[in-house]
């Protein structure tokens, strides 16, 4: 990447951050399709997990009291059986796929809620949310309101809820670095410089929108 676009980078990060706090999506959403635009596909979004990795990883320490490691537990074992399946098929992502699905995220926040019946309290409907939540993460970078529909009909406290959700984005966001780590490994070092350098601006952005 180019000076002004390495610059461009950083401010998109921490602006990202900000929405994502706000809004729980909208940045990751919009910080994957900026990466699209530069990097292929698998580039774009081995560099988001690094992102959302140091994103969540905080606000999961910051919360640590309140996880919910029942769910988290059954959660994560639908992450890694999605990880697998996808490794089996020698899954590859294609940009233009990656795009369609991006593009049509934000629809699923407008299906009516009744029409869900997932309780991540249950350990089965907690594997299957880990399956389609993490399918979608590794396969096309994010998961987008899938995870939130597991939690939906739980009578969890917000707290919990948030911890327990920034725990299971760390499991997916790293599982994706892992997927992705040969398109990782091509990038440069002084582009993983600048990835190095957004990190604390992806914490302070969420920070920001607290």
């Amino acid at each position: 990447m180019t000076l002004p676009i390495s610059l461009l980078f950083l401010g998109v990060v921490f602006a990202t951050s900000v929405l994502s706090g706000v809004f729980g999506m909208a940045g990751g959403l919009i910080l994957l399709g900026f990466l699209l635009a530069w990097l292929p596909a698998a580039t774009a979004i081995a560099v988001h997990g690094v992102i959302q990795l140091s994103a969540n990883a905080s606000r999961a320490w910051l919360s640590r009291h309140f996880i919910d490691w029942r769910i988290v537990g059954g959660i994560a074992v639908g992450v890694v059986i999605a990880a697998v399946a996808l490794a089996l098929v020698r899954y590859h992502p294609s940009e233009t796929v990656v795009l369609i699905v991006l593009g049509l995220m934000p629809v699923l926040v407008w299906i009516p809620k009744r029409w869900f019946h997932l309780d991540v309290s249950r350990p089965g409907h907690a594997v299957l949310c880990g399956v389609v939540s993490g399918g979608l993460t590794i396969a096309v970078g994010v998961s987008g309101p899938t995870i939130d529909i597991g939690f939906i009909r739980t009578h969890l406290d917000r707290r919990t809820v948030v911890a327990s959700k920034a725990s299971i984005q760390v499991i997916a966001h790293s599982l994706k670095i892992v997927f992705y780590w040969q398109a990782a490994a091509a990038m440069g070092a002084q582009e993983w410089g600048w990835v190095l350098l957004g990190l604390p601006l992806a914490f302070w952005g969420r920070a920001a929108a607290i």
